[in-house]
């Protein structure tokens, strides 16, 4: 049972078949979270007796946090599979994750930096939690880039998968940074020995925030793996295409010499 659900799993065929049919369903469920999330964070959540109205940002602040550390996650799972089992859509899960996670983790350094003026009295400290988060980011950039200079798909995948693996040692300096280095940012605030140090008022629209996007991170993921799958097998019918018109091309003869010249190779 194990083995054919794998199996089945491990097909693009039947990926495209199943996520064509979640994936509306995915859409509409995250448009509706959002838009719940968005009126809870906006109208019902009040302001921070410290913080103000500028509190509203952690509600995109924080899912994006996540999200671009959870994409990487998932970048460091499908390396795995990719090298140790190669899943034929280890790497595709893998490409289409980077752009993803590397928008939400910008997002979360445009809003983070926004948040700190008011709170920090600048826009950039070299914070341990802050200087991750960006090393985070370039190690985005650089696999995007790497994906992009290699033309060999399978060296490019294993190329990816190896410098990916190296880069996860960031995810846990990430989580405990605000708890191993004396830092500016706030310690760990949803997930913590003793509960949620957050006010229920604005926990509760802030998961449903989180909610939303992870489902449209989801949703998105399935669409770039689909397009990606797509992308493939274009390129692939292409060189086919290719191989059977140079096999069947016909042998080109050399042109004719004008009249009255010496035939071609005879010196004058």
């Amino acid at each position: 049972m194990t083995t054919s659900l794998w199996t089945r799993l491990s097909n693009p065929g039947h990926f495209m078949r199943w996520s064509g049919a979640a994936m509306p369903w995915l859409a509409g469920l995250a448009g509706l979270i959002l838009a719940v999330g968005l009126y809870l964070s906006w109208f019902v959540a009040p302001p921070d007796y410290q913080q103000g109205e500028t509190v509203r940002i952690m509600f995109i602040h924080v899912p994006a946090a996540w999200l671009g550390v959870f994409f990487y996650g998932a970048m460091a799972l499908s390396g795995i599979g990719t090298l140790v089992w190669r899943h034929p859509l280890a790497d595709v899960a893998q490409r289409a994750a980077a752009p993803i996670g590397a928008a939400f983790t910008l997002i979360c350094l445009v809003t983070g930096s926004l948040w700190g003026k008011p709170m920090w009295g600048t826009y950039w400290v070299w914070d341990a939690r802050l200087t991750s988060m960006l090393i985070l980011f370039l190690i985005y950039c650089g696999i995007i880039a790497l994906w992009r200079t290699m033309e060999d798909p399978n060296r490019a995948a294993r190329a990816v998968a190896i410098l990916t693996l190296v880069g996860a040692v960031n995810l846990p300096i990430i989580k405990f940074s605000v708890n191993w280095w004396s830092t500016l940012h706030q310690p760990a605030s949803i997930l913590r020995m003793g509960g949620s140090t957050i006010d229920p008022s604005m926990l509760y629209p802030l998961l449903v925030m989180i909610a939303a996007a992870t489902l449209a991170g989801v949703t998105l993921h399935l669409y770039a793996m689909r397009t990606e799958i797509l992308r493939r097998r274009v390129r692939t019918l292409t060189i086919r295409q290719a191989e059977r018109l140079d096999a069947g091309a016909p042998a080109v003869a050399p042109p004719a010499a004008p009249a009255g010249s010496l035939p071609l190779g005879q010196a004058l």
